[in-house]
């Protein structure tokens, strides 16, 4: 991972130490393009800023950051530092306490609860690989009678960049993410979260703050203790030839109405988690979260996205065990009786970590404090969430696809935690 940019005006200069490491092979990239968007995107200017997209070769960057960036779990966690199972587990139902066993097993396996009710905060670094590919099946919805046309169009090669994560107990937690010289940056100060990108302005999530799902990838167990502590165990399953328990987690109605707008019916969110029986580590986090949009024209679209993670090469630091390693999947399907037709696009990202630390000295709460901008469009008022109104946004283009245009304010809306931007959801 390159921590240092070049120079850019003087060969002589000093180097410049990036907030985000970049993998080796970005400096390799024709014409010197991502460090030249990464230079514009710290220039103030909106203008300059907006220009960046207009780069056809970029014009899925927004839909996959959008997507893979920076997801958070269905529901907040509670962190108490209490020992995990502090009753009898003949006090719950079978599924119940088979999971809390499961889960102590983990415990155990990762380093022991002793060991995770040390950490205090923590730090990783990391390098993302991107690509995506997407497939158009039919031209009508539901209802119609045209004969179904399936299509598929695969983006040509990956993109890469890489990531930092902060986290402080118990909700503080802060990542940014850059690739192809694109930055997305995400946070939550214990209060509510927020998110920030190059085409949006800063703007928060409903509902209460919720910790990020890629800290659950093998990064936090501390944290994947706490969440999977209330779940059920729903049967077994062999992956990668390894013998897994299944524990399952789902949403109830009253956190889906909270994250719910007018135009936006979170309609469920349910999160599976795969534990090995041999190890007893998680090997893979899977959710799914179904979506129901009101467009301008009354029609009804849905939105399910299906997330599946694999957490591979664990290694022991500080005495307990960290995911190195790993691959995600997301499939997102759009469905209804709209005249636009059905589609799925898959989105491929692989990771991994090159660097981990516990208890970061001098890792102060102002270092998770949400952006300016945002405080001062809670200070006016503007939105009873606390977002920038989508008409001052400036979208600078519109990402096509091979069944359907997205807008991107669309592209906005199918991500549950900008749920605020359903007043921008129009047909194109």
């Amino acid at each position: 991972m390159k921590k240092l940019c070049p120079n850019l005006d003087h060969e002589d200069g000093l180097e410049t130490v990036l907030e985000v490491p970049i993998p080796e092979d970005i400096f390799t990239i024709k014409s010197g393009t991502t460090w030249k968007n990464m230079k514009q995107w710290m220039k103030p200017n909106n203008e300059s800023r907006s220009s960046r997209f207009e780069d056809p070769n970029t014009n899925n960057i927004q839909l996959l950051l959008g997507v893979v960036g920076a997801p958070l779990i269905p529901f907040p966690i509670t962190y108490d530092y209490k020992p995990i199972i502090t009753r009898s587990i003949k006090d719950h139902n079978i599924e119940a306490s088979m999971a809390k066993y499961i889960v102590k097993q983990y415990a155990a396996a990762v380093g022991g609860e002793s060991n995770l009710n040390k950490v205090e905060s923590m730090y990783a670094m990391g390098e993302v690989r991107i690509g995506s590919s997407e497939f158009e099946a039919g031209e009508g919805g539901v209802n119609s009678k045209k004969k179904n046309k399936v299509k598929k169009v695969e983006m040509k090669g990956e993109m890469g960049g890489g990531f930092v994560v902060w986290k402080k107990k118990p909700e503080l937690w802060c990542l940014e993410l850059v690739v192809c010289g694109y930055k997305i940056s995400a946070g939550s100060d214990g209060k509510m979260c927020w998110r920030q990108t190059p085409w949006h302005h800063s703007h928060a999530s409903r509902g209460p703050p919720r910790p990020l799902r890629r800290l659950f990838q093998g990064l936090d167990p501390m944290s994947t203790t706490n969440l999977f502590n209330n779940s059920t165990c729903i049967g077994e399953k062999k992956l990668n030839n390894e013998e897994c328990f299944i524990l399952k987690l789902e949403a109830d109605s009253t956190a889906l109405q909270t994250r719910s707008s007018n135009k936006i019916e979170i309609i469920g969110h349910t999160l599976l988690g795969y534990f090995s029986q041999r190890t007893g580590l998680l090997v893979q986090l899977e959710d799914t979260n179904l979506i129901k949009l009101k467009s301008s024209e009354n029609d009804t679209i849905f939105w399910e996205t299906n997330t599946e993670s694999l957490i591979q090469d664990y290694k022991i630091v500080d005495g307990i065990q960290i995911a190195h390693y790993g691959k995600t999947l997301v499939t997102l399907s759009r469905f209804g009786e709209g005249h636009e037709s059905h589609s799925r696009t898959i989105i491929k990202e692989v990771w991994k970590i090159d660097e981990v630390e516990f208890n970061i000295k001098g890792l102060s709460l102002d270092c998770f404090l949400a952006p300016s901008d945002l405080k001062k469009e809670e200070e006016k008022g503007v939105e009873e969430c606390g977002m920038v109104p989508m008409r001052n946004v400036i979208f600078p283009y519109k990402i096509q696809s091979a069944s359907f245009k997205i807008s991107a304010s669309k592209v906005v809306a199918i991500n549950v935690d900008d749920s605020c931007a359903n007043e921008s959801i129009h047909n194109t």
